[in-house]
């Protein structure tokens, strides 16, 4: 499933079409996706002015003129395409519509907006946008770990007496929104904390090092187009690069790339999820 630094660069990719741009025409081939889609969603967004593209966590978050924002959220295997003129810029044109192509958006910038989701784990919604953070979605998550409300001070507070592993306390959106796992287990490494670890049972001083790493792994996912392991593409088709960084995601029984250290990195399971480390260097 797409983590944050997927979605932030999907949102990246999608401003030069959308933000300011009219929806001329929007086109709903189903129903629904992993829910049922909101009622009239076509009619509600042809007209509308996107007035901005914001991200929550891993949701999109597009604000129209109309004072309703449309909540989107991209699934296991989502896919968002722009096709066409963006900006006065050639990118390429309109494919052919394929099986999977759910919503398509026609913008005034000339782009098309195509919504692929081959799985439908995908969500829309349409919410209005001055109650927008109060929506089921978004109502319980935590800070933006790029954000200010997200700190060293807020991190042990909300650890404090813990006893869960600090792996599946990251995971937890109610503590930090977007994290997941990719993004969780190489944060770990850099911090040099083991994800077995009570989250409870972290120094101040450790924290201290885990914040930065957190905030230092998304950066550096976001430069790179974030990582394509199965369905992620940017928008305009290409992969995102962040999966030839990984130090120990997905590098089961290679040498740790700690400099000095002689470990190796295992894989266990916790939460029915992989989780990646080297015992040697994470404690």
């Amino acid at each position: 499933m797409p983590e944050l630094p997927e979605v932030e660069t999907v949102r990246r990719g999608l401003l030069p079409a959308m933000e300011g741009a009219v929806i001329t025409r929007a086109e709903i081939r189903r129903p629904d996706l992993r829910w049922p889609l909101p009622e009239r969603m076509g009619e509600r967004l042809t007209g509308a002015r996107v007035t901005a593209l914001r991200r929550r966590s891993k949701y999109l978050l597009a604000d129209l003129s109309t004072g309703e924002t449309l909540i989107w959220h991209l699934g296991m295997s989502g896919r968002v395409l722009v096709s066409g003129q963006v900006q006065g810029v050639f990118h390429h044109g309109h494919p052919l519509p394929e099986k999977h192509d759910h919503v398509v958006m026609d913008l005034s910038t000339g782009a098309r907006v195509t919504f692929n989701d081959a799985r439908r784990f995908g969500a829309m919604d349409l919410a209005p946008t001055e109650r927008v953070e109060t929506h089921r979605l978004l109502s319980g998550l935590g800070p933006e770990p790029l954000g200010n409300g997200f700190s060293e001070p807020y991190l042990v507070r909300a650890f404090d007496g813990r006893r869960t592993a600090v792996k599946a306390a990251l995971l937890d959106q109610r503590i930090v929104a977007g994290l997941g796992n990719i993004y969780v287990s190489e944060a770990l490494h850099r911090a040099g904390i083991s994800p077995r670890r009570a989250a409870g049972r972290i120094s101040a001083a450790r924290i201290a090092r885990l914040v930065p790493a957190i905030r230092d792994v998304l950066t550096e996912a976001i430069a790179a187009g974030g990582s394509s392991l199965r369905d992620h593409r940017q928008t305009d088709g290409e992969l995102g690069y962040f999966q030839h960084s990984f130090r120990v995601y997905d590098r089961e029984g290679a040498p740790c790339p700690t400099p000095g250290c002689t470990g190796t990195v295992r894989r266990i399971v916790q939460s029915a999820r992989s989780s990646f480390y080297c015992p040697a260097c994470q404690r």
